[in-house]
Parts: structure tokens; C-alpha cells; sequence
């Protein structure tokens, strides 16, 4: 499953009734639809009338049903569902509405989104009663909304995880961090699975724990001392035979 969308429009109706002072009371609708999937094969509609802040009823197309949660919602509910045209509208408003302008709206936000940088690193390795820490990281990425899961061997972990918020770099992008806790075992398969819009399916990165991160560190600098040494003696060399080749040597 991808990751949750939201996708909200705001067409309210708001009606006051003022006491002579600067407050009123507010009565409004607010239309919603929520979806997860690229084919919006889950797409839910959502009909709410509140007042005041406080919501009366809604109703919601996989209930198929208004639901009231005040005294006087339940009544405007039982009415509603009574009455057949309103019902048949209702139920509706899915096809009509929320997938129509889903389709035009992630259209154009699709083509925005920005792919997040992923990296998994061991922040802690097992030892004793401790158990090891991975962290995984997703950087620059556009929009805000992304899901960082574990898999063990293909399974969802859910204990032992932590992740931060979607944090703001400042600069429309943002970055999130999950940590891992567990008890490494033999032939396992840790992975870090991202979900972000701008992927087509979920990004799976596999933890390769051959090699301690210390180990890994020390060997990619050794690697890079030992390049670099090769090519200042290959410089060496070839500076020395021009200096050689320049030389009038006289015999004593």
C-alpha cells in the first residue's frame, strides 16, 4: 500500500447568527476525501456538519450511512438516511467528486514531488545484554508525507521502533529518521522500506551486515589514502623522467 493521501476541499457553508457582540455562532459543511491508493480504489468520502467547532454528523461512503454524534445529529441522521435522493447522492459524491478531482489534482503533484536520498546505517552494534540499533534516514524529499517501515525477512516489524516527525530542512524539503532495535540472528534479512509519493512502489533498502560500519569506514579510507598515494607517485615518476630526460651528462 502506498503512502496515506489527503486530499481535502473546502467548499463550507457557514452561517452566523451575531449577539450583538463580535462572536456568532457558526454552523458549516466540510467535504473530504481520503485515499491511499493510485488507483484510488479506496477513495472514502466524507460529508460533515459541525457547529461551533463540534461535529453533528458525517457521512462516510464505506459506512454507506450519515452517523450522528450529538443529540441532534442522530436526528438529522435518521432523517437523512430516510430520504432515498439524498442517499443516492451521497453515495455518489466518491466517483462524482473525490475521484474526478483526485485525478486532476495529483496530476499536478506528481510531476512536483522529488525523490527522498535513503540511507541505513548501524548507530549501535549488539553486544552483551544490548541489543543493536540501525537508523534509517530519507533526505530531501517533496512532499512532506512519507512512511519509513522495518521488514524482518519480509514481515513488518512493529515493536522496537521509533521514528521522528517529518522535519523541515527550510528549503520546501524535508527529512525523517527511524531507529530499529534487535537482536540480530543468522540468516536474517533486515530491511528499511520507504513509501513517499514519488515512488511507483515502495523503496526497499537491505541492511548488509558482513561488515561492522567501523570496519566499513576504515576500509573505504584505507582504499582512498591508497589511491591517492598511487597518484602522487605516479606523478613523482613522470616529473622525475622529464627532469632526467632534460640532463647533458659529461663524463670526468
Amino acid at each position: 500500500m502506498s503512502l496515506l493521501k489527503l486530499l481535502i476541499f473546502h467548499p463550507i457553508l457557514m452561517l452566523s447568527a451575531f449577539t450583538g457582540t463580535a462572536h456568532g455562532y457558526y454552523t458549516y459543511t466540510m467535504y473530504d476525501c481520503v485515499y491511499s491508493t493510485s488507483d484510488y480504489s479506496d477513495m472514502v468520502y466524507l460529508n460533515s456538519y459541525s457547529f461551533n467547532q463540534v461535529v453533528d454528523l458525517q457521512f462516510n461512503s464505506s459506512v454507506g450511512k450519515y452517523v450522528g454524534y450529538t443529540e441532534q445529529g442522530v436526528k438529522f441522521a435518521e432523517n437523512f438516511n430516510k430520504d432515498p435522493a439524498i442517499m443516492q447522492q451521497q453515495k455518489a459524491e466518491v466517483d462524482r467528486f473525490c475521484r474526478h478531482n483526485a485525478q486532476i489534482w495529483d496530476s499536478a503533484v506528481r510531476d512536483k514531488s522529488v525523490k527522498p536520498k535513503i540511507t541505513l546505517r548501524s548507530a549501535r552494534q549488539a553486544g552483551g545484554s544490548r541489543p543493536a540499533v540501525l537508523v534509517c534516514s530519507a533526505y530531501e524529499f517533496y512532499p512532506k508525507k512519507i512512511k519509513v517501515s522495518w521488514l524482518r525477512d519480509g514481515k513488518e516489524m512493529t515493536s522496537d521502533v521509533t521514528s521522528t516527525m517529518e522535519m523541515a530542512d527550510g528549503n520546501w524539503f524535508y527529512q525523517i529518521h527511524s531507529e530499529l532495535e534487535y537482536t540480530p540472528k543468522s540468516g536474517e534479512k533486515i530491511s528499511c522500506m520507504v513509501e513517499h509519493a514519488s515512488f511507483s512502489k515502495p523503496m526497499i533498502t537491505d541492511w548488509d551486515p558482513s561488515l561492522p560500519e567501523g570496519e566499513r569506514n576504515k576500509i573505504a579510507i584505507g582504499a582512498s589514502g591508497l589511491v591517492l598515494g598511487i597518484i602522487i607517485a605516479a606523478a613523482g615518476l613522470i616529473y622525475y623522467k622529464k627532469k632526467s630526460a632534460g640532463r647533458i651528462l659529461v663524463p670526468n
